[in-house]
């Protein structure tokens, strides 16, 4: 790399390196050593992965402190997934700095998100490594900042049937019972009657346009009497 290139890429991360030798390298491909005999970039994309998810996963943790670990999860997982990162290292340029071997730069590999997640990560693997924990967490909050998302999706209400099965198996260690007694009204209007059987005797019915609606009827009905008793 130039210094013209060592400049404009730590100007683009907002860090400036006191071993840029660390920077060079995390733009260095296997391809490319492999015809120089000198170090590569693998070693410090597997460090940077590690310093990534950790980075992100803090802030998350941060900015949503009511979200459970499932949803902090979902979002971790897209915030680092490989286009995205190769989508941030199209954003820093990084095609422009990486080092490739001849033959892989023959194969279009300058443009392979696999290529440039990797260099994306090797980058904060070298960040960590010259300005601790504090510095890359720094530079992935800067690169982050217009991906964060802004609140969380909520949950996914479960359906009456679910948290009926739930209550039953808690509470009876078994589930309730549905069947079909028939249907009635014509062909375009069916209603169709459900029985639902609780574990403990008691039964009810309802009705509904379809054999699901019917049973999911039958299941607030039930959900509404054992969690509501008068």
């Amino acid at each position: 790399m130039t210094e013209d290139a060592f400049t404009s890429l730590q100007e683009a991360i907002s860090y400036s390196f006191r071993q840029v030798k660390l920077l060079d390298m995390a733009m260095t491909h296997s391809s490319f050593a492999n015809e120089r005999s000198c170090d590569h970039n693998e070693r410090l994309e597997f460090l940077g992965d590690a310093v990534l998810e950790l980075t992100v996963s803090e802030v998350l943790y941060t900015r949503f402190p009511d979200a459970p670990e499932g949803v902090l999860t979902k979002l971790r997982a897209r915030l680092v997934s490989m286009p995205s990162l190769a989508e941030m290292a199209k954003n820093l340029g990084l095609e422009e700095h990486v080092k490739l071997g001849k033959g892989e730069e023959s194969q279009g590999g300058r443009m392979r998100d696999s290529l440039l997640s990797d260099a994306f990560e090797a980058l904060l693997g070298a960040v960590f490594l010259d300005g601790g924990y504090a510095a890359a967490k720094q530079v992935v909050s800067g690169l982050f900042a217009p991906f964060w998302p802004q609140d969380v999706e909520p949950p996914k209400a479960r359906d009456f049937k679910s948290r009926l099965q739930e209550l039953t198996q808690r509470c009876h260690r078994t589930r309730p019972i549905y069947r079909l007694l028939g249907s009635s009204g014509p062909e375009h209007e069916k209603l169709f009657e459900v029985e639902l059987s609780l574990p403990d005797g008691q039964t009810l019915l309802a009705k509904g346009p379809s054999v699901k609606k019917a049973e999911q009827t039958a299941a607030r009905i039930a959900l509404d009497m054992l969690e509501n008793p008068s």
